[in-house]
């Protein structure tokens, strides 16, 4: 099974976060990972894109430090980076994710 490259902590860029947030569908799958905490199967977070198209947003949020991707077996098990950019960048992902819940939901 394929290993993902993530970032370090110093490789992590502010401008890096905002963008990967930037895009609605990203967005909403940081908010459904921080709803929970936990690792998810990729596949478990409903998105309205192709399986191609959230590789690509996952790859995005991957490379920005947001997320981290591991495999056991044939699954691959996603989990926020919270603890890691909050280190970083004390309250941006708090304070994005409280804005984005102000707003219309992602349509499904």
């Amino acid at each position: 099974m394929k290993q993902y490259q993530h970032p370090t902590l110093d490789q992590i860029t502010l401008t890096g976060i905002l963008h990967a947030l930037s895009d609605p569908v990203r967005l909403n799958y940081v908010q459904c990972l921080a709803r929970e905490l936990d690792e998810r199967p990729c596949g478990t977070i409903p998105t309205p894109v192709a399986k191609s198209t959230m590789s690509h947003h996952l790859r995005v949020l991957r490379e920005a430090g947001l997320v981290r991707i591991r495999t056991e077996g044939t699954q691959s098990l996603t989990s926020l980076r919270l603890n890691e950019v909050e280190s970083k960048f004390p309250g941006i992902l708090k304070a994005v994710l409280k804005a984005a819940s102000q707003e219309q939901p992602l349509e499904k």
